[in-house]
């Protein structure tokens, strides 16, 4: 029979599928095999912890009458800023909503909810918190005037509530009105601000202990003024309803 048309034995079907199946499995384990060779002769370095986070940006801050550099992703809140990586924990996250006011702090002079405003929008500007109001030992007015008229019980709140007071002393000696001024060409002065100016002032700070009265009259003594004794204010209150 002519070699063309014999059959290939057993033997040498197994032999050729074998010598396939050696080369396919080569094929797919060489990449595998030069990569762990290229590991090998590459040296691993460590990651480097000083390098910054891919989406953060350099933010220098200016709190306090010092300057504060930190990397932060741009959409990070100043109260975060303040709290998680300043550490100037006092000031407060209430609500985180802007509804409170525990997260007061002072802007270039005016009143922040710190929880609303962006740390990166702050750089440039003068911040105080209620860490810088103090002169060493020596409590700012509106500090001394919080303790001694129990403007505060839990104290949750106060930081905000100081701060906003500094605020509203701040606008009535620019001559600033409020919504319940009587006479807008003729602004309150601070020796002749109301209580009402001041509760209406102040309505953005909220007290869940409710310690408004003590709140007013601290800010009246800041103000100069000499407020009633607790005792005949509150006569005065009651007599009034």
């Amino acid at each position: 029979m002519p070699p063309e048309h014999r059959k290939p034995s057993t033997s040498s079907r197994r032999w050729f599928l074998g010598q396939a199946l050696t080369a396919a499995g080569t094929a797919i384990a060489a990449p595998n095999l030069l990569n762990t060779v290229e590991a090998r002769e590459t040296p691993q370095t460590a990651p480097d912890r000083n390098s910054p986070i891919q989406g953060e940006t350099q933010v220098t801050l200016t709190i306090n009458g010092k300057p504060h550099t930190v990397m932060i992703e741009p959409r990070v809140t100043l109260l975060d800023a303040l709290r998680e990586r300043l550490a100037l924990t006092g000031t407060k996250k209430g609500c985180d909503h802007g509804q409170c006011g525990a997260c007061t702090v002072l802007v270039e002079g005016e009143r922040v909810y710190s929880c609303l405003s962006l740390a990166i929008m702050q750089e440039g500007k003068q911040i105080v918190t209620i860490e810088g109001l103090a002169r060493g030992e020596q409590l700012h007015p509106v500090q001394a005037a919080f303790i001694e008229n129990d403007g505060f019980q839990c104290g949750y709140c106060t930081p905000g509530q100081i701060c906003a007071s500094v605020a509203l002393l701040n606008e009535v000696q620019r001559g600033a009105s409020s919504v319940v001024t009587p006479d807008l060409t003729h602004p309150p002065k601070l020796a002749d601000i109301s209580e009402v100016e001041i509760r209406e002032r102040l309505s953005g700070n909220l007290c869940r202990c409710s310690a408004y009265n003590g709140i007013v009259t601290a800010v009246q003594q800041a103000a100069g003024q000499t407020p009633p004794p607790p005792d005949a204010l509150m006569l005065i209150r009651e007599v009034g309803t």
